[in-house]
């Protein structure tokens, strides 16, 4: 199977890790508001080295590409494809929201990881966990209203596992709308880990072309947003 790096900075958490064979070989995890772009590639360096590999290595590439954090995911998706492009390796992007919802993957009811989007909103979707520990994915990801969200996952009726550094943020809400249904992974299951995001980046297809991978935000950013609705302005006079 051989080499596999896998790149997460879609949060406030920086995510290494290498696999070898399938198995992992090292794995690095922080959760801390430093700037990615500075701390990324020292973090690469150092996991490499400790494993006696150098960047040829690799055979594979996978990064978290969203959502998340507009900087973060730029960060490293921009990092991933330059050295998937450099090293001529095989390019995987994995969904942010895919990754934290692997922490739950044995809980028999709905998987919902959150990442929150300010403004009493969230990025999450569905999951539901099958065999071997795979997840189905119910609906899509999206942005939505948190309130929106928990009124939904009532009427479902079923036993809801929220996953996600951003759970405090939210959880009396989410207890006072869901009562016993509600259940919150602890802290050591709450980030995503780096080794779930390299092994479900094994299990995907690659990229035909790493020039062609995107960050997926779910939303424009608040400066991109401003300029449509100037050129929308512009447009009607």
């Amino acid at each position: 199977m051989g080499i596999t790096l896998a790149l997460d900075t879609s949060s406030y958490v920086l995510g290494v890790a290498v696999l070898k064979d399938g198995q992992v070989a090292a794995e690095l995890t922080t959760h801390m508001k430093k700037n990615h772009s500075l701390r990324l590639m020292p973090a690469v360096t150092d996991v490499l080295a400790e494993l006696d590999l150098s960047p040829k290595d690799l055979s594979r590439i996978v990064v978290a590409v969203g959502p998340g954090s507009y900087t973060g995911v730029r960060i490293g998706v921009t990092t991933a494809k330059t050295l998937a492009w450099t090293l001529s390796v095989p390019l995987v992007g994995v969904s942010s929201l895919e990754v934290m919802a692997q922490q739950g993957c044995y809980f028999q009811g709905t998987i919902c990881p959150i990442i929150d989007a300010r403004r009493n909103r969230v990025y999450t979707a569905c999951y539901s966990s099958l065999a071997d520990g795979e997840l189905a994915l119910e609906g899509e990801e999206q942005l939505i209203e948190r309130d929106q969200l928990l009124e939904h996952l009532a009427e479902k009726g079923q036993p809801v596992l929220f996953t996600g550094a951003d759970i405090a943020l939210h959880k009396d809400v989410i207890f006072e709308k869901l009562g016993a249904l509600a259940h919150f992974a602890p802290p050591s299951k709450q980030l995503p880990r780096p080794s779930e995001l390299a092994a479900l980046g094994e299990a995907k297809q690659p990229v035909q072309d790493v020039h062609t991978l995107v960050p997926n935000y779910l939303q424009l950013s608040e400066a991109e947003a401003k300029w449509e609705e100037a050129q929308r302005g512009k447009a009607n006079e």
